[in-house]
């Protein structure tokens, strides 16, 4: 194991060299941004575009006690409870710690938290898939087109580090780590809503084994605190915003200020969109829910075929609690790629690594391909997305 986690970190850290360097290369056609980027375009700017602002104003200022209305609609406005406090409020310390401001220090907090995934991610898949299996997956997937926001003032890093974290110790049925890792990801990113699906799923399969493998009354009171735990850390963050503004629905309607007609609306937004994507082609609105049911029916059948039998139960339900939390709460847009980075266990299951009784063959003809066409499409991410193009542009 350790040689593994050895060249887990060299090849994660390779990955997040060329993606550095596709960032250099960008700032040179990013334009000063005077909120964003300061006086002139440093590649450390590229780092704190976007959401990256959001983050690092809340590192300077921390949230609004008064939600902001727009004048306009009368409605809640854009404004910092959108983002969760870990990552920001980490950055504070560190930067009060060192005295280096928050480009250094968010982008340095990314890039080891990241690494600390990529590791845990590693072990992980090792022991269900084997280390080749689970080196080729950490390759793929840091080399996905938008793992560079595994290295920028995004929170995608530090929410994979704590997820991986805890599907390790739901896998070990460490139900005292499972909870306060929950709890911790409760406050890091809104992903823990499937999470706590996923883990009392676990242990009502873990509560019908009790007759033949016992569960002592310490596994009762742990499976307890962590069904508990999860709960609370599903909604941990609006009932902060709630508790600071005094206004019960602040984090929804803040949520909604980024949403179409400021409303959030289940499943609706996907067929939409399926259809916009599709809105040059004669017919589009018929190929649009066809395409994004073919979507949803493949990530269904990559789960729960034979081929994913290894991956276990925890890391299967993993990948179908949180599609399906996601067409319930999100407006799919370009962010969609940047939602798809948890979704580490599918790449293993794509190179055909997760089958009972079989190897995978060509793993690294695979590996090779995928994460080719993976730097190709960072710096599509990047010049697409990332880099700003005034006066309105895409968001990453």
């Amino acid at each position: 194991m350790r040689t593994l986690a050895v060249r887990v970190a060299l090849v994660y850290l390779a990955l997040r060299a060329v993606s550095a360097v596709l960032l250099v290369l960008a700032s040179r056609d990013q334009v000063v941004m005077p909120d964003w980027t300061g006086p002139t375009v440093e590649p450390l700017d590229m780092t704190v575009l976007w959401d990256g602002s959001w983050y690092r104003s809340i590192a300077q200022h921390g949230y609004p006690h008064v939600l902001p209305v727009d004048p306009g609609n009368g409605r809640v406005s854009q404004n910092a409870w959108a983002f969760y406090p870990l990552y920001p409020l980490l950055a504070r310390l560190l930067m009060s710690l060192t005295g280096l401001g928050f480009p250094v220090v968010a982008s340095t907090t990314s890039l080891l938290c990241g690494l600390g995934a990529a590791l845990i991610m590693g072990r992980l898949l090792a022991e269900r898939v084997g280390p080749r299996v689970a080196l080729a997956t950490v390759a793929v997937w840091g080399a996905f087109p938008a793992a560079v926001s595994l290295q920028i003032a995004y929170t995608e890093a530090i929410a994979m580090l704590v997820l991986c974290a805890l599907l390790w110790a739901l896998v070990r049925r460490n139900w005292v780590m499972t909870g306060v890792l929950a709890l911790v990801l409760g406050v890091t990113r809104p992903i823990a809503v499937p999470v706590a699906v996923v883990v009392a799923l676990v242990l009502v399969l873990r509560w019908r084994r009790r007759a033949v493998d016992p569960m002592a009354p310490g596994e009762y009171a742990a499976g307890a605190f962590a069904l508990a735990a999860s709960a609370l850390g599903a909604v941990a963050w609006p009932l902060i915003a709630w508790q600071v503004t005094g206004v019960r629905s602040a984090y929804t309607e803040t949520m909604a200020a980024w949403r179409v007609g400021n409303v959030i609306t289940p499943f609706k937004p996907w067929l939409g969109m399926s259809q916009w994507t599709f809105r040059d082609f004669e017919g589009g609105d018929v190929y649009g829910p066809v395409a994004l049911a073919a979507l949803g029916t493949t990530i269904v059948v990559l789960t729960c075929g034979p081929w994913a039998t290894r991956l276990g139960t925890e890391l299967r339900a993993w990948c179908l609690a949180y599609p399906a939390y996601l067409a319930v709460v999100l407006d799919p847009f370009t962010s969609i790629f940047r939602y798809a980075i948890p979704l580490f266990p599918l790449i293993a299951v794509i190179l055909g690594g997760a089958w009972v009784e079989r190897r995978a063959r060509w793993l690294w003809v695979k590996v090779s391909v995928l994460v080719a066409l993976g730097v190709v499409g960072q710096a599509l991410w990047i010049w697409k997305l990332l880099v700003y193009v005034p006066p309105s542009d895409y968001p990453p």
